[in-house]
């Protein structure tokens, strides 16, 4: 990557100190400003509200660990699937796990985020609101050049117009993850990986959990993982009520209740909480991007190109400010790239081909490529194999076959185009097949290749051979 280079086509008579600013203090922000300042640049890093942003602070980090925490009790529970084994486990003190999540929460920030910042001495930090104006950036009482900016901002839970929402005391995923106690019931409106994770997760502390969603679990992957999914959830005992009309939603003495149409049948659901888990926001409000001329796309994030460049020349976006993939891992790799971009006349294009998406339900839901319906609306003559996890040896040990593998590969060359995966070791799984969809590889490279016996990724070895085999007539570790 080249040095930072002086000359573009907003070019200015204004000093060049700082070479960029960076809007946002999360992880998208710090990814920008520590490679700009890698490639020499003076950077302004600007960050309103609690350093670190959502991931560490009130999304990725406290709800996995929680998760984990549910998951040990499940698994306690659910050990006499194995002859002679009895286990149990329960909550002793609500407030002592909240306080050891808080504590991971501040570690990390501080490990992460605040101790960076003193090992970088070209990038400056500014506590404040960054807001666009005809004079520049203003942040923090100060002034500074708009000449070559990256947002990174983020996003905020997206509260959906459900009449009576406004008056009631909802729950967000932030505030869900800071309760002080836990309800009798939650009630959870929106079916993605936010209401599915969390949903499953209190379900286990012992809460009677409700999911209601518009249309079904985790629109936009496999219907047959989220389907499936959906099963293991009600089999743990929640409720689910998908393709539901939201009428509207009222206090009452016990809590809320939410009045629904479930198709021609009216109902009303009651419990004492409720948590909004219907996607995320992005954080554009009183930035004054009018007044910069930023474009806006209709759900309100930033729009940009392929080079994560926004219609206001020198000006990015990365993150989940811009409304696309909205994983920590692919913001950090937005940003750099922005940052690159911003100092280097647009070298690099973003590609989100091989991106891996995690659920972190049990079993968890990972995918990778192409769903079937995306392969055939692009185009694709394709073909696909489905593998019950009852086919893999690592669940058969292990007791536990819920789940299956599903590949879809072009039908001539049998390249790899998407792989979805639904098991209890699912996300560390899906990174193989990740790196196969990255360089262009083959189900036929994937049966070919050694994989270790009684492990769940040997599962994408198995469905592989299913292109040209029956498994079940294998022996094993016969490929």
């Amino acid at each position: 990557m080249d040095a930072v280079t002086t000359h573009d086509c907003c070019a200015s008579s204004r000093a060049t100190i700082p070479d960029l600013v960076v809007i946002g203090a999360g992880s998208a922000g710090f990814s920008a400003a520590i490679r700009a300042s890698e490639l020499g640049a003076n950077v302004i890093l600007i960050g309103h509200g609690t350093i670190g942003g959502t991931c560490v602070n009130i999304g990725c980090v406290p709800s996995k660990t929680l998760i984990r925490a549910a998951e040990a009790l499940h698994h306690a529970k659910s050990s006499s699937r194995f002859a002679g084994i009895t286990g149990a486990a329960r909550i002793n003190d609500w407030s002592a796990l909240m306080a050891q999540k808080d504590q991971l929460v501040a570690d990390l920030r501080g490990a992460k985020y605040q101790a960076l910042l003193p090992e970088y001495e070209t990038i400056r930090y500014v506590q404040g609101r960054a807001r666009f104006t005809d004079a520049g950036i203003e942040a923090g009482d100060e002034i500074f050049p708009a000449d070559r900016v990256v947002i990174a901002a983020g996003a905020s839970p997206a509260i959906p117009p459900i009449e009576g929402l406004t008056e009631i005391p909802y729950l967000t995923s932030t505030s869900a993850l800071a309760l002080d106690r836990l309800p009798t019931s939650l009630l959870i409106i929106g079916g993605g990986v936010i209401g599915c994770e969390l949903g499953q997760m209190f379900a286990r502390f012992g809460v009677a959990v409700t999911i209601v969603c518009r249309s079904h679990l985790l629109p936009g992957f496999e219907p047959e993982i989220s389907d499936a999914l959906a099963g293991y959830l009600q089999d743990e005992g929640i409720r689910i009520e998908c393709g539901a009309t939201y009428r509207q939603i009222r206090q009452t003495e016990a809590g809320i209740a939410l009045d629904i149409m479930a198709g021609e049948i009216a109902q009303t659901i009651e419990a004492e909480r409720v948590l909004i888990a219907t996607g995320r926001r992005a954080n554009t409000s009183g930035m004054g991007l009018d007044t910069a001329g930023i474009t806006l796309d209709r759900n309100g994030a930033i729009a940009t190109d392929e080079h994560l460049a926004t219609n206001r020349c020198g000006t990015y976006a990365a993150g989940d400010v811009t409304g696309r993939d909205q994983y920590v891992y692919m913001a950090a790799y937005g940003a750099k790239l922005a940052a690159e971009n911003a100092l280097n006349s647009n070298s690099r294009r973003y590609d989100a081909r091989a991106m891996p998406e995690v659920v972190f339900t049990d079993p968890q839901v990972a995918s990778v490529g192409l769903t079937e319906t995306e392969a055939r609306r692009q185009g694709h003559n394709i073909r696909t194999v489905r593998l019950d996890l009852a086919q893999v040896p690592r669940a058969l040990a292990a007791r536990d076959t819920r789940g299956l593998i599903k590949l879809i590969a072009e039908a001539d060359s049998l390249r790899l185009l998407g792989a979805h995966i639904l098991a209890p070791e699912g996300a560390d799984s899906v990174q193989t097949a990740v790196l196969a969809i990255k360089h262009n590889l083959t189900v036929t490279d994937l049966a070919e290749t050694l994989f270790p016996y009684l492990t769940t990724v040997e599962g994408l070895k198995l469905a592989s051979l299913g292109f040209q085999k029956d498994v079940a007539k294998l022996s094993c570790c016969a490929g």
